[in-house]
C-alpha cells in the first residue's frame, strides 16, 4: 500500500517506502559502502576546450606505469633501484591491498621499517584538493581550515626564499651559458656536491611511509608545455603545486611518461653543513644536466615555484621563446598588454582590471605564437589585503587555497591580514580560474604595449613616458623602483633597488640576452614600451605626495584605448624621456614632474642624483657584447640618462 501523509487541506499520496529510500545497497561493511560513493576524477585545470576520447589502457596497467615511473625518479643512484612503491594512504588498510607491486610481491612488513629492503612507500598522487586537506588536517601540525574555507599552514622557520642558499650546478653544459659572477644569481655548486645533496633528499623521502607526487606542466601554449614532476613530504606543499602548475586532465596524466624535470622536496630535512659549498642548513639546488632540483632544510613553498621559473628562464630562450617575470591582461578586441615590476610598484593591482581578460598574474612566455603563462595558479601577497582594495584576491581565498603564515582567530577562524605576528610577507595560493576575468585557455596574441613599472619615491621620473626601442631595453635591464625610507632614525631618504629584467633573482643567462630578445619581438610585431612612474610626485618621499591611483588608471587606460599613442610629447632633460602634454582625466601640470616640485634647485639635484644611481647600476653590463660589432650595447648605453661632465 502507499503511504500517505494527513494534512489540514487533505491526504497527499506519496511514492512507497522502496521508493522514497530507494534500493537497498548491497554493501557488507562501511568501507565498501564508501566506495561506492566514489566516481572517477581528475583535478584537472579548465581547459575550455572539447575531451578527447581515452585510451583503452586498463587502470591496472595505468596505474603500474606510473608506479615505475615514480619508483625510478625515486631510485638512489648509489643503491640502483627505486622504493617499493605502492598507491594510497598507508592509513587506509583497504588502500594499500588493491594495488600490487611495481616489480615485487606484495608482502607485509614484518620486522623494523629502518630495514629499506622490505619497507614500503605509499604514494599518494595527484590528490585533489579534498584529499589534500584530510592528509594535511590530520597529520600536519599548524594545518586549519579558515573560516572562508582555505587552508592555512605554516612554512616553519623560513617564512620566505632563501637566494643566498640556492645553488646550480657549474658543468661543461653550464659553465659558458649561465650568468656567473658580479650581479647573478647563480652561485656555483659541482655536480659532486649535488649528488651528496639529492642522494640525501631521495634517502629522507624513501625513509617516510608515504610522498606526494604531483605530475603536471607548466605553459599553457601547447607545443612547448613542460612536464614536472614534484616528490615532497608534505600535503601543503603538493596542494600548493597543485594550485601553481597546471593540473593535467586524466586523459594527460595516463599519457604522462617521464617527467621533463623533477623536484625533490625534503625541506624537513637539512643538508649537510659539511659538505662542500653548503654555507647553512638550507640548500635549494639545480642540475640542469639531470633536469632535477633538490630541496633541503627550508619548507616555504615558494623555493618551489620560483626554482621552476629559473628552469624556464634556462630552456625557453634556448627555443626562440622569451620568459618573462611580468602580469599579462588582454582588451576585448584581443589588445594584449605586459606589466612588469617590482614588489609595491602596482603590478598585480593595475594588471587585474575589470574590462579586460587576465592571462597572467606574474610568469609568462612570449613565442613566435604570442604570449602564455607559464602557471596554473596565483601567488599573491595577503598582508593588508581588504575586501575593498582588492576584491578578486579577497573572493579567491576560499576552499581549495593555500594561505601561508596568517594569523586568525582561535574560536571563528577568520584571518586577520593586518597581523604580522608570523612574517609581513604572508601569502595566498589559488588555482588562476578563481580569478573570475581570467582567459582560459591562459595564451593570448603578440603584446601591443610593454609597461614597465617603477615606484620612484625621489619623485622625478614623469607619471608615464613613451620609450623608444633601446630607451625599453635599457629601462628592462634595470628594472628600477625605489623603496621608501625606514624608520630607523637619521634615514630619510628613498633607497633604490635595481633588479635586471625586473626579476634578477630567477634569471640565468644574462639580461642583456633576454633584452635583446624583448626589443626583437617589439620590433617585429610593433609593440611600444611604456615607462609608469606609481610613485612620488611633487617632491621625495617626506616631502612629496604619492600620484593618485586613480591618476595612474587613467593613464593604462589611455594606453590601452592608444589614444596615448596620438598625444604630442616634449622630451626631458638627463634621462631624454618623452612625456605627453596631455591625458585625459590626469591633471596636465603633474605629467611633467619638474612643475610640481616648488624647489627647482632641489628637483634638479634629486634627478642627477638619480641618473647617477641608474648609471653606476648599469656598470655591470657595460662589458657584455650584444650583436654585430657591438652596436646593440652603445644603443642601450646611448638610451641611458646623459649628465654633463659625466
Amino acid at each position: 500500500m502507499p503511504a500517505s501523509v494527513g494534512t489540514g487541506n487533505g491526504n497527499i499520496q506519496i511514492r512507497d517506502e522502496e521508493e522514497i529510500s530507494g534500493p537497498t545497497v548491497k554493501a557488507q561493511t562501511i568501507d565498501e559502502l564508501h566506495s561506492l560513493q566514489k566516481k572517477k576524477s581528475a583535478p584537472s585545470t579548465p581547459r575550455g576546450a572539447q575531451p578527447t576520447a581515452f585510451s583503452t589502457m586498463s587502470e591496472e596497467e595505468r596505474s603500474k606505469q606510473q608506479l615505475e615511473s615514480i619508483s625510478a625518479s625515486l631510485a638512489s643512484l648509489t643503491r640502483e633501484s627505486g622504493p617499493k612503491v605502492v598507491k594510497g594512504d598507508p592509513a587506509s588498510r583497504y588502500e594499500g591491498s588493491r594495488v600490487a607491486h611495481v616489480s615485487h610481491p606484495l608482502v607485509t612488513p614484518t620486522i623494523a621499517v629502518s630495514d629499506s629492503a622490505l619497507k614500503f612507500t605509499h604514494v599518494l598522487y595527484n590528490l585533489s584538493p579534498a584529499e589534500l586537506y584530510e592528509q594535511a588536517i590530520k597529520y600536519e601540525k599548524g594545518s586549519f581550515i579558515t573560516a572562508t574555507g582555505a587552508l592555512a599552514t605554516l612554512s616553519g622557520a623560513k617564512t620566505g626564499r632563501c637566494p643566498r642558499d640556492k645553488r646550480v650546478v657549474k658543468d661543461e653544459l653550464t659553465e659558458n651559458e649561465l650568468w656567473w659572477g658580479k650581479g647573478s644569481p647563480n652561485i656555483e655548486m659541482d655536480e659532486h656536491s649535488f649528488m651528496v645533496n639529492r642522494e640525501r633528499a631521495v634517502d629522507y623521502l624513501n625513509s617516510l611511509d608515504k610522498v606526494f607526487v604531483n605530475d603536471q606542466f607548466l605553459n599553457w601554449d601547447p607545443e612547448n608545455k613542460i612536464k614536472v614532476r614534484i616528490v615532497s613530504a608534505r600535503a601543503y606543499h603538493s596542494l600548493f603545486m597543485h594550485n601553481m602548475c597546471i593540473r593535467p586532465t586524466l586523459e594527460e596524466i595516463e599519457s604522462f611518461g617521464t617527467p621533463d624535470f623533477t623536484i625533490y622536496n625534503a625541506g624537513q630535512f637539512p643538508c649537510n653543513r659539511y659538505t662542500h659549498y653548503m654555507t647553512s642548513s638550507t640548500s635549494v639546488d639545480i642540475s640542469l644536466a639531470r633536469k632535477e632540483m633538490v630541496i633541503l632544510g627550508t619548507q616555504y613553498a615558494g623555493e618551489m615555484k620560483k626554482g621552476l621559473f629559473s628552469l624556464m628562464h634556462y630552456l625557453m630562450p634556448k627555443r626562440q621563446i622569451l620568459s618573462l617575470h611580468s602580469g599579462c591582461n588582454m582588451g576585448k578586441e584581443g589588445d594584449v598588454a605586459l606589466f612588469f615590476g617590482l614588489s609595491g610598484t602596482g603590478k598585480t593591482t593595475l594588471s587585474t582590471d575589470h574590462n579586460r581578460f587576465l592571462i597572467g598574474d606574474d610568469e609568462h612566455c612570449w613565442s613566435g605564437s604570442g604570449v602564455s603563462n607559464i602557471e596554473g595558479g596565483c601567488y599573491a601577497k595577503c598582508i593588508d589585503l581588504s575586501r575593498e582594495k582588492e576584491p578578486d584576491i579577497w573572493n579567491a581565498i576560499k576552499f581549495g587555497t593555500v594561505l601561508e603564515n596568517v594569523v586568525f582567530g582561535e574560536h571563528d577562524r577568520v584571518v586577520d591580514y593586518t597581523d604580522k605576528s608570523v612574517t609581513e610577507n604572508t601569502r595566498a595560493a589559488y588555482p588562476i580560474e578563481y580569478i573570475p576575468n581570467v582567459k582560459l585557455p591562459c595564451v593570448g596574441p603578440h603584446p601591443k604595449n610593454v609597461i614597465l613599472l617603477a615606484c620612484d619615491a625621489f619623485g622625478v621620473l614623469p607619471p608615464v613616458s613613451k620609450l623608444s626601442l633601446s630607451q625599453t631595453m635599457y629601462h628592462f635591464i634595470s628594472g628600477y623602483t625605489a623603496l621608501v625610507a625606514g624608520t630607523e632614525e637619521g634615514i630619510k631618504e628613498p633607497q633604490a633597488t635595481f633588479s635586471a629584467c625586473f626579476g634578477a633573482a630567477f634569471i640565468m643567462l644574462h639580461p642583456t640576452k633576454y633584452a635583446a630578445m624583448l626589443a626583437e619581438k617589439m620590433q617585429k610585431h610593433g609593440a611600444t614600451g611604456w615607462l609608469v612612474n606609481t610613485g612620488w610626485s611633487g617632491g621625495s618621499y617626506g616631502s612629496g605626495s604619492r600620484i593618485k591611483l586613480s591618476f595612474t588608471r587613467k593613464i593604462i587606460d589611455a594606453i590601452h584605448s592608444g589614444s596615448l599613442m596620438k598625444a604630442k610629447y616634449k622630451k626631458t632633460e638627463i634621462f631624454g624621456l618623452e612625456i605627453p602634454t596631455e591625458v585625459e582625466g590626469v591633471p596636465s601640470e603633474i605629467l611633467d614632474p619638474e612643475n610640481t616640485w616648488s624647489d627647482k634647485g632641489a628637483y634638479k639635484e634629486t634627478l642627477l642624483k638619480l641618473a647617477g644611481l641608474f648609471k653606476n647600476n648599469f656598470e655591470t653590463f657595460t662589458n657584455y657584447k650584444i650583436g654585430e660589432n657591438n652596436k646593440l650595447t652603445e644603443e642601450i648605453l646611448a638610451a641611458g640618462p646623459i649628465i654633463a661632465n659625466a
